[in-house]
């Protein structure tokens, strides 16, 4: 793998999120089903996000994050996005999210969009390590991500809120 394909498989690629984006990623961060996994609980406006589009550096070591747009390379349609959050470049070390469109979820592409940030945080950014926080009753993104070589490292107890009670976070670790 070259580092000119380093952000696609054939099937998909990873790109950085650009202006057309902006209805795709107001949905997203606006719906409220996934708040609870990605610690948001207040909708943005289009207003942020196209300022975000806008503002962000792309760089690792100014902004901390990487967030790519998940796009299907036979006809460019975007299906969601996986960020790098947390980014530690001194410990080599960086958290991953993935998001998809609901439409697109249960068809295997969370599992190819992680398998190339996984070579791109490997070979590019030269981490030593991704790691994800995980609600354990989350049988799916738990199963997405120990298929794709992450392991349990430990469990944060009544960690999220989700209606009135509370549920276990996972951390997963994956070690390059």
């Amino acid at each position: 793998m070259t580092e000119k394909d380093i952000l696609t498989d054939g099937t998909y690629r990873l790109r950085a999120p650009e202006p057309e984006d902006l209805d795709v990623l107001f949905n997203m961060e606006n719906d409220s089903s996934i708040w609870m996994v990605s610690g948001n609980a207040v909708p943005y406006s289009r207003y942020q996000i196209k300022k975000y589009i806008q503002q962000s550096q792309h760089d690792f070591y100014t902004d901390r994050q990487i967030r790519f747009m998940i796009e299907r390379e036979a006809d460019s349609v975007v299906m969601g996005t996986v960020d790098l959050t947390d980014i530690d470049p001194y410990n080599g070390r960086a958290e991953v999210g993935i998001a998809l469109l609901s439409e697109y979820r249960g068809q295997g592409i969370a599992s190819a969009a992680l398998k190339i940030v996984l070579g791109y945080a490997k070979r590019v950014l030269r981490l030593r390590q991704l790691f994800c926080l995980v609600p354990a009753d989350n049988e799916t993104s738990v199963k997405l991500f120990a298929s794709n070589g992450f392991g349990e490292s430990g469990r944060l107890q009544q960690w999220l809120v989700h209606e009135e009670s509370y549920s276990d976070v996972l951390i997963l670790q994956k070690f390059f």
